[in-house]
């Protein structure tokens, strides 16, 4: 199958990729040396490290795809961009549908498989290695397995219904795709094995500054039970997702901005935050959806995201008049998990597990932290939901969660969102990628 070229990456390609802030990196191999083959066989501690790098460094790559054609699906944002299809066909104009090998869905899909392919590579040069100790092999492999995790989870997010192949470790003899909830099984088992792992491991290895409160086997366990609530969440496993956000670094009293961050840099090799847009461009744009302004509270001290433009942008027949303010510059880091989002989760799966209270907790954290005082409504599980829904439409909006927060309520469709243009569709999940011969 074509899919194995996302899979099979040469050492010395693996190099070249695996680059983050240069100024984190001590030391380089050369790429015209080492093949694979060596680093499979007794592989130094730095050899393991420069693949811990570049797995941080890669699941970068693609995530601005995943975050922008969701939430164009979700009528969160609009891409006013030279490519036309990101107004077409996302939206479903004139019955068009989602091409099934178009960037928006391959993009994301191939660069979480090559994290995952890294991730394996690292996982057999521990098991082949003699030159660190058990304890580190188990940081090595507590890291690695959380991350495939994080990235088969994002593949999910999108394919939903249509299900993820999670054995993917032999390019020549992949596995089946999953149904979906055999795919949730297997990430969920997937980010249980990591955190046995980190239990008692060392790490013999240096993260990026992003990952800083974070670095430690014990803090990244924290970070594994985090992403794993958020799996468990979009599961609709609730009782599950409050066990494991118990357990994460979940701070109902803390920094709600406090987590493990994406960081960019301007250095040689690395890339810039795709995510920024200046002020006033007329094009390249990420436009806010009208229906979010609409629907905004006054006073929110979360509308500080979107900045009013001198004039209206249109394209394509749809217009906005704000745009993107979530990020400073080039180099504003973008969060991996943070504390507002646990708090959300920790109010989300209480409510549905029949703690109204602590859901009403949850939620007044979120809104007196943006300025809007208590919730005063009321307190059943139907007007809960719609206010924790709000509330992460706010907190979270450009991040990469509305389309997935409103299909598990079955409100993806147009007769909760808006259709803008007559004829346009509401689409509840991503075909499989026409790569996989499915």
């Amino acid at each position: 199958m074509k899919f194995t070229h996302a899979l099979r990456v040469t050492f010395p390609a693996l190099l070249l990729l695996f680059s983050l802030l240069s100024c984190e990196i001590e030391e380089q191999f050369d790429p015209n040396g080492p093949s694979i083959n060596s680093v499979l066989s007794n592989a130094t501690p730095s050899e393991l490290n420069l693949l811990v790098t570049g797995i941080e460094a890669r699941t970068r790559d693609g995530f601005s795809n995943y975050v922008t054609a969701s939430g164009t699906i979700a009528r969160e944002l609009y891409i006013f961009d030279a490519d036309p299809r990101n107004t077409s066909d996302l939206l479903g104009k004139d019955e068009t549908f989602i091409d099934a090998n178009t960037f928006y869905l391959t993009a994301p899909f191939s660069s979480r498989y090559r994290v995952v392919k890294n991730a394996n590579v690292l996982l057999e040069a521990v098991n082949n290695t003699t030159l660190i100790s058990a304890d580190e092999a188990d940081g090595y492999r507590g890291f690695a397995n959380t991350m495939k995790a994080l990235m088969l989870s994002q593949v999910l997010d999108l394919l939903n219904e249509n299900g993820i192949r999670v054995d993917v470790a032999d390019p020549e003899n992949l596995g089946p795709f999953l149904s979906k909830e055999a795919s949730y099984d297997a990430i969920l088992a997937l980010y249980d094995e990591a955190f046995t792992q980190l239990q008692g491991s060392t790490f013999n290895f240096t993260l990026s500054s992003g990952f800083t409160g974070f670095d430690t086997p014990e803090e990244f366990a924290k970070v594994n039970r985090a992403l794993s609530a958020r799996t468990a969440t979009h599961a609709e496993r609730y009782q599950e997702a409050l066990t494991r956000v118990n357990a994460s670094f979940l701070d109902l009293n803390g920094d709600l901005s406090s987590g493990p961050e994406h960081i960019f840099g301007t250095g040689s090799g690395d890339i810039l935050n795709p995510l920024f847009k200046a002020p006033g461009q007329s094009g390249d744009q990420l436009i806010v959806h009208p229906r979010i302004i609409a629907n905004a509270t006054s006073g929110d001290a979360r509308l500080g995201k979107f900045r009013m433009r001198v004039s209206s942008s249109s394209v394509d027949g749809l217009t906005g008049d704000f745009e993107t303010a979530l990020y400073e510059s080039v180099t504003s880091p973008i969060d991996i998990i943070r504390n507002e989002e646990l708090v959300l989760i920790w109010a989300e799966a209480s409510i549905n597990t029949g703690e109204y209270d602590d859901g009403v907790t949850g939620i007044n954290i979120i809104r007196n932290a943006a300025g809007i005082g208590d919730y005063s409504g009321d307190v059943s599980e139907d007007a809960l939901i719609d206010e924790m829904l709000y509330q992460r439409t706010y907190s979270l909006w450009g991040e990469g969660h509305q389309m997935f927060d409103l299909r598990r309520y079955g409100l993806l469709n147009a007769d909760y969102l808006p259709i803008d243009r007559v004829g346009d569709d509401v689409f509840t999940q991503f075909p499989i990628p026409l790569s996989e011969g499915q």
